[in-house]
C-alpha cells in the first residue's frame, strides 16, 4: 500500500506540475506506457496467488485509472490554455476578401452536349429525348433489324429477363427489354410523335457491353434526324461539315464521305475528318491526302431507309431525310486533348479539376461555343 500511494502522489504531482503537451506525453509513458511503472505493477498479478491478485488487483487497476484521468485532465487544461493564448494574440482582418468557397465544375460530357445543342439550335433543330431502358421493337425491329439480323449481335447488348411469354409492348409481341445500344430509338418514338418534317438532336447515354481505353459499358452518344421532303445526300455533308466546323471552331475542317453499311439507312456513309501533324499531335483539319495531314473516321450516318419511314407511320414515297451519329465522349476527347475513355468515369478529383468547367462557361455561338483563353 505505501508503494502504490507514494507512486500515486508523484505522478499525479509530476502532473500537475507539467506545463507543455510534449512533456505531459513523457509523463504519461513513464507510467502508462508499455515499460512504465504503473504498467509493470498490471504484468506482476499473473505471478501472485489468487488470493493476492483478489486484493492486489483493484488497487493497481485504481492507481492506473487515478493517473489517466489526471492525464487527460490536464492534457485538456493545456489544450484549453494554448487556444486562449492563439486567441488573445492572432487578430482577425475583417478587410481581407474572404477564401473561395468550394466549388463543382462542369463534366466535359455535360459541356459538350450543351455545345452540340447551342449549334444545331442556331441550324433549327430541337433536342430529343426518350428512355435508357427500351423495348426490342424500338431500338432494332424499327431501325430495320430482323429477329436473325446480324447487326443485333455486333452490338453486344444488355438485356433484361422476360417477364412472361405473353410480354407485350407497343403492340411488339414477345418484346424484350434491353439498355439502349444507341439513341436512334429516341429518333423513331419522336417521328411517331410528332410527324414530319423533322430536324432533331438525340444526346443521352447509351450502354453496350464493351469496355477498353476507348470503349466503356456506358457511354454518351448524339444522333440526328432531318425528315423532309427532297431531301438529299448533299444536305447530309453540308450540316456535317458546318456542324464540325462550329464544333472545334475551325474553317479548314475537309470531310470524306465512304460507302459503308448501316441498317437503317441506305445509302450510308462513314465520315472521316482531314487531321494534320502539329507537334507531333494529330489536330483536326487541313487536307487529308496532303503529306503530313491523314483521315480519321469520326461518325456514321446515311439517308434514312424507307422502312424505317415507314415503320414510323410516313409515306416513303413523299418524305425522305439523313441520319447520323457521334460518341460525345469522343468528341470531348478530340476537342479538349484526352486520350483514355476510361477516365471520364473514374470521379477523380484531379482530373475533374483539370478538364472541367466553370459553371460560368456556357457555351455561345457568338463568344465560341469552347473554354475561353
Amino acid at each position: 500500500m505505501t508503494d502504490l500511494s507514494t507512486i500515486k502522489n508523484d505522478a499525479l504531482q509530476r502532473v500537475e506540475e507539467t506545463r507543455d503537451a510534449v512533456r505531459l506525453e513523457a509523463v504519461r509513458v513513464e507510467y502508462l506506457g508499455k515499460q512504465g511503472s504503473i504498467s509493470s505493477l498490471m504484468k506482476t498479478l499473473g505471478k501472485m496467488t489468487p488470493e493476492q491478485r483478489q486484493t492486489e488487483a483493484p488497487k493497481i487497476q485504481e492507481l492506473r485509472a487515478n493517473v489517466a484521468d489526471a492525464i487527460a485532465a490536464r492534457k485538456a487544461e493545456l489544450e484549453e490554455a494554448e487556444l486562449e493564448q492563439r486567441l488573445a494574440s492572432e487578430t482577425l482582418d475583417l478587410t481581407l476578401p474572404a477564401p473561395r468557397p468550394p466549388e463543382g465544375s462542369v463534366h466535359p460530357v455535360s459541356q459538350v452536349m450543351d455545345e452540340l445543342a447551342e449549334i444545331f439550335a442556331d441550324l433549327g433543330f430541337s433536342v430529343a429525348t426518350g428512355p435508357e431502358i427500351e423495348d426490342d421493337w424500338h431500338n432494332f425491329t424499327a431501325l430495320n433489324m430482323a429477329e436473325t439480323h446480324p447487326a443485333r449481335a455486333m452490338h453486344d447488348t444488355f438485356y433484361f429477363p422476360q417477364k412472361s411469354a405473353n410480354e407485350t409492348l407497343d403492340n411488339a409481341p414477345n418484346a424484350r427489354m434491353l439498355l439502349r445500344t444507341h439513341t436512334s430509338p429516341v429518333q423513331i418514338r419522336a417521328l411517331k410523335e410528332r410527324g414530319a418534317p423533322i430536324r432533331i438532336i438525340a444526346p443521352g447515354r447509351v450502354y453496350r457491353s464493351d469496355s477498353d481505353a476507348t470503349h466503356t459499358p456506358m457511354f454518351h452518344q448524339v444522333e440526328g434526324l432531318v425528315i423532309d421532303r427532297d431531301i438529299h445526300l448533299g444536305h447530309l455533308k453540308w450540316t456535317l461539315e458546318t456542324f464540325l466546323k462550329a464544333f472545334f471552331e475551325r474553317d479548314d475542317i475537309v470531310l470524306r464521305l465512304r460507302p459503308s453499311y448501316f441498317p437503317f439507312t441506305e445509302p450510308s456513309v462513314e465520315v472521316d475528318v482531314g487531321w494534320q501533324d502539329v507537334d507531333g499531335r494529330r489536330v483536326l483539319g487541313g487536307n487529308g491526302d496532303a503529306p503530313g495531314h491523314g483521315w480519321m473516321e469520326l461518325l456514321g450516318s446515311g439517308m434514312v431507309n424507307a422502312r424505317v419511314i415507314a415503320f414510323a407511320g410516313l409515306d416513303p414515297d413523299e418524305w425522305q431525310g439523313f441520319a447520323f451519329g457521334v460518341g460525345v465522349d469522343r468528341l470531348a476527347m478530340l476537342k479538349y486533348g484526352m486520350d483514355d475513355l476510361r477516365a471520364f468515369f473514374d470521379g477523380d478529383q484531379r482530373w475533374l479539376d483539370h478538364y472541367g468547367f466553370s459553371p460560368f462557361d456556357q457555351p455561345t455561338l457568338s463568344a465560341g461555343v469552347g473554354a475561353p483563353a
